[in-house]
Formats: C-alpha cells, sequence, structure tokens
C-alpha cells in the first residue's frame, strides 16, 4: 500500500512544534519580500501553494508601480499571484530567534513557471544547461560599503553625507577588522548558521568597505545565498548600528562595489572547463563558454547593471573593467581566467556590480556562456596583458541604462534563452527607472547651476 511521505525538511519543523515561518521571494530588483506565515498555513502551501500580490513585479524598489508594464500592473488588479515554496532552501535565522525560513518562486495556475519571476528565470537557464549535459557551478563575490547610520538617521540626512564605518584606504587590514569586530564575526558566525558558507571576509580599499566570497557551490543555491547575505548583512548590521550598502557606487571619491561571478562546468563528476594537456590548462569547452561571454555579454547589461547608480561604476582605471575583454589571472579584464587545478580552474566574470539581482546576474551569466558552447564559439582575439593592453580596438560598454537596455531589448540571444515576456518585462521596468532619474533634480544639478548660471 502507498504510503504519503513527508517532507524531512517538514517533519523537522513538526518536531521541533515550530508555530511560526517567515517564508520570502525575489522581487524584480533582487529585494526580498516576504512575510510570516502560521505553521498551519504553511503545511497547506507547502502543497498547494499561497498566494503573494504580484505587485512585486508591478513595482520599483521604492514601492511605486510600474505604469508600462503588461504582466502586471493596475489593469489587472495586481491580484495575487501563486508562490510556491521550495522545501530544499529550509534553514533557520539565528538573529531573528532561530524562525524557520524558506524561499520560493512563482508558477502559474497550470504550475508552468511564472515568466517573469527572477528565480524562475534562472532556472529556465539552468534547465537549458542540463539539457546539453552540464550543471553550472559558481560563486559570488561582493564588495559593499557600511555607514554608522539606521533608517532614521538616514532620512534625516535627507540622502546626503552618510558616516563611513571606518576612516580612510585599507584593504586587507587586520587593524580595521579589529574596530568593529562583532560586526565582523557575526558575518562569518550567523551566515555559517544560516546556510550560506563564507569562504573569506576582509576589509577593501575604501572608508569602511569589505569584500566577502561566498562558498562556491550550484548555480541557484548560490544565487540563493547571495540574495540572503545581502538581505542578512542589513539584518545583522542593524544589531550594530550599521547600515551596509550594496550600491554600485555610493562616492565619486571612491572605487566601486563589484558583484564578481566564478563559474565552471560540471557532469556531476568533474570540472569541465580544466584540461591538462592544454597550455593554460583550458579545455575547448571553457574557450567556447568563454567566447560567447565575450561576444554577447554586452545583450545583457541590464541584468549586470541594473540601476542607474551602476553605470557610475564603469570607470576607466578604477578596477571596474569597461570593455568586453579576458585576460589570464588579469584584474583589469571583464572575463578572468583562473586556470591551474583540476578542481579550481574557472572563470570569474568581473562586469556585474554589487547591486544587481542575483538571480537575473547569474542567469545572464550563464546564458551567454552557455551560448558559446551551444553554438561552439571560439576564442578569436588574444588576452591582454596588464592594464587593457590589446583592447585598444574594442568598444567600451555602453555608459546608461537607457542605451543597454535597448541593446537588451533587441537581442535575439537575451530572447531566447529568458523568454520574450521577460525581456519585455524586464525592458520595460528598467525605462522606467531611467524615467525616475531623467524627471529627478540632483544636489549635482543645485551645486553646478543654482548661483552661476
Amino acid at each position: 500500500m502507498a504510503t504519503n511521505k513527508i517532507h524531512p525538511a517538514l517533519a523537522a519543523l513538526k518536531k521541533a512544534g515550530a508555530t511560526k515561518v517567515k517564508v520570502a521571494v525575489s522581487d524584480i530588483d533582487g529585494v526580498l519580500r516576504g512575510k510570516y506565515l502560521h505553521i498551519d498555513k504553511f503545511e497547506g502551501a507547502t502543497t498547494g501553494g499561497f498566494g503573494f500580490c504580484d505587485v512585486v513585479f508591478g513595482w520599483d524598489s521604492q514601492d511605486v508601480c510600474y505604469d508600462n508594464t503588461e504582466v502586471t500592473g493596475w489593469q489587472h488588479g495586481f491580484p495575487d499571484a501563486l508562490a510556491q515554496v521550495d522545501l530544499g532552501t529550509a534553514r533557520r535565522v539565528p538573529w531573528d530567534n532561530e524562525v524557520p525560513f524558506f524561499l520560493g518562486d512563482f508558477i502559474n495556475a497550470d504550475g508552468s513557471p511564472f515568466p517573469v519571476c527572477p528565480r524562475q528565470t534562472l532556472k529556465r537557464v539552468l534547465a537549458r544547461a542540463e539539457k546539453l549535459g552540464f550543471a553550472p557551478m559558481t560563486g559570488m563575490e561582493f564588495e559593499w560599503f557600511n555607514f554608522r547610520e539606521t533608517p532614521y538617521t538616514w532620512a534625516a540626512k535627507k540622502g546626503v553625507g552618510p558616516e563611513p564605518l571606518t576612516p580612510g584606504m585599507f584593504g586587507y587590514s587586520l587593524l580595521r577588522m579589529a574596530d568593529n569586530p562583532g560586526f565582523f564575526n557575526a558575518l562569518m558566525d550567523e551566515m555559517l548558521a544560516f546556510n550560506v558558507p563564507i569562504e573569506g571576509l576582509h576589509t577593501e580599499t575604501g572608508p569602511g568597505v569589505y569584500e566577502v566570497a561566498i562558498g562556491f557551490s550550484s548555480a541557484l543555491e548560490q544565487a540563493d545565498r547571495a540574495i540572503l547575505f545581502k538581505t542578512g548583512a542589513r539584518e545583522i548590521g542593524k544589531r550594530f548600528g550599521i547600515m551596509p550598502s550594496f550600491m554600485a557606487k555610493w562616492s565619486q571619491s571612491y572605487p566601486g562595489c563589484s558583484g564578481h561571478i566564478h563559474q565552471s562546468l560540471s557532469d556531476g563528476k568533474s570540472n569541465l572547463f580544466y584540461d591538462a594537456k592544454s597550455p593554460r590548462k583550458m579545455s575547448k569547452l571553457f574557450e567556447s563558454y568563454l567566447a560567447g561571454q565575450v561576444a554577447c555579454m554586452m545583450e545583457f547589461g541590464p541584468m549586470i547593471w541594473p540601476t542607474i547608480n551602476s553605470y557610475k561604476r564603469l570607470v576607466d582605471g578604477f578596477w571596474a573593467p569597461v570593455k568586453p575583454t579576458w585576460g589570464i589571472d588579469n584584474r583589469t579584464a571583464s572575463f578572468r581566467v583562473i586556470a591551474g587545478s583540476p578542481k579550481g580552474t574557472r572563470l570569474e566574470t568581473r562586469c556585474p556590480g554589487a547591486d544587481v539581482n542575483p538571480y537575473l546576474a547569474m542567469a545572464a551569466v550563464i546564458a551567454a556562456g552557455m551560448y558559446g558552447v551551444e553554438k561552439g564559439l571560439k576564442l578569436t582575439a588574444p588576452p591582454i596583458t596588464g592594464t587593457n593592453q590589446g583592447a585598444e580596438n574594442i568598444p567600451r560598454a555602453p555608459r546608461s541604462l537607457l542605451e543597454t537596455t535597448k541593446i537588451f531589448r533587441d537581442s535575439k540571444i537575451a530572447r531566447d534563452w529568458l523568454g520574450d515576456t521577460f525581456v519585455e518585462h524586464f525592458a520595460a521596468t528598467r525605462e522606467w527607472e531611467y524615467r525616475q532619474w531623467q524627471d529627478a533634480v540632483t544636489d549635482w544639478e543645485l551645486k553646478r547651476y543654482f548661483e552661476i548660471i
């Protein structure tokens, strides 16, 4: 006789006597939106899903509704979409009384993926890679600045003059780590307890800036870890009166903040990017994957540079790469090849900023790479050396969100890998973001024109 087996995660909740569960989903901008559910409601949601207002795909990061989207909007009345819980994401939140926590994504009523859900968009790309016989493995790094601010002090300052956590330019500094040991150790220890293992954490060059490397994993798990790290760092920071900022560039005076993505392909047993017989230790598969990113990464531009501010990071000579170049262990290139060992051979895509939605950035880099694999592309240009030597005739990346969005909307490759509905919706949201900036009067304009012009 058949028996209904209860999922281990749900069985663990019942055994522990949990009365509530926290659930969260990603919106378009990579902001986690969530709620608490009573344990009975949650149990029902594990089989039939639960209602979650589709406005999370119909408004911007400031909760202002788009006026130019079709999938969701006032014309549809912002109904509930069906969110499904991924029981494989089970964890407890160490800084929130160990409350059980789960991530979810969205499906249509017929069970098919909701086309503009960021997590489902990544899953679509990964499913296509899997059909080709490959499992993408990834690791994310974030640089971010930390400030002695709270939401209240920041509101009182009206967005001007945040106080950095520490002074000066002091990368890899043990001394600056000692200035805030509670916060530093909480990030390391509590993130590990939250199933977001950190491989390395150190100060970077700039006042109050840190860099983290999240433990390498399968791509979907890595995107989950990355979005949870960004949210978790902010929540942990509150306990110490610290406000982390993952803006791509908060000050013209300092380097921007990156969101580098390390990648390799696996067959479930070994790293397929490694070839001991190759002079560079790069397999032909690795070369095709890299060639795909060199050829078409710019067509996914708004997914790796999603905000107005993203493009302030793309300054020549300021660490962030500005051209689709590749190099061997060269941090001035957009695509840094790290080759040598069977386990460690990988590609580091250095274009994205810390302001990315991890699901969408991951989907973009993997889609571009897998395009190269599908088409059997070959590297046609040699690696750059030094500071972009060999890149003199390569066009630089566009400098505005509007430019990259137009390229993205017109891209047949993006539409093929991500779907027409997603491309149209995401492009519309980026056009909206550009319009909000275009209408704004900034402090730069006041300082430049108020008295003189």
